[in-house]
């Protein structure tokens, strides 16, 4: 997904619910702070979106812009509606987040995970996809390990998650040194 693919997304998502703001909680939040992320950080085809203002938005979104909607089939990219509680986010996040608004978004606000909070999220999700993608942010310089292993540490994750996500992050970190 580009940039101005995430801004039609927002766009369009606001024109379905009412909604003039919205979160960007997967992959693709990484183009609000880095709008011309490498090829490999941007190849998801999904938009992880929430509005700010229902959670009954979510369906809207899905039904109209999601998967396999006339949406998706004519644009090749779609919007997943979810809810806050889609990500487990380190403490602080909300007001970390890199806004998205211009001509393109039609004066709809995206408000994007900045890079160590998206990081983290994945790290706690700790799907292969999720991993890979951590390990591009940090062989790419775009995400300090030392940051990252901050918010990590303020993440919301029970005892037993805990030891799993500091094992993944070195994992992540010791691959990425070697690619």
């Amino acid at each position: 997904m580009t940039r101005p693919q995430l801004e039609h997304i927002l766009r369009a998502a606001a024109g379905i619910t009412g909604a003039d703001t919205f979160i960007v909680v997967g992959s693709q939040a990484i183009l609000g702070q880095f709008p011309d992320a490498p090829a490999e950080l941007t190849s998801s085809i999904e938009a992880d979106v929430f509005a700010t203002r229902s959670e009954a938005d979510a369906e809207l979104i899905d039904g109209s812009i999601g998967e396999e909607s006339p949406f998706h089939r004519t644009f090749g990219y779609f919007a997943h509606g979810v809810g806050e509680e889609t990500s487990i986010l380190p403490e602080g996040w909300k007001e970390r987040l890199v806004a998205v608004r211009n001509a393109n978004t039609n004066g709809t606000t995206g408000l994007c995970l900045e890079v160590h909070d998206l990081a983290a999220a994945k790290l706690a999700a700790g799907r292969g996809k999720d991993l890979a993608f951590v390990q591009a942010l940090i062989r790419h310089n775009m995400a300090d390990v030392t940051v990252l292993r901050e918010r990590l540490a303020k993440c919301p994750l029970d005892e037993a998650a805990r030891p799993a996500c500091d094992r993944r992050l070195r994992d992540v970190v010791a691959s990425a040194q070697h690619s």
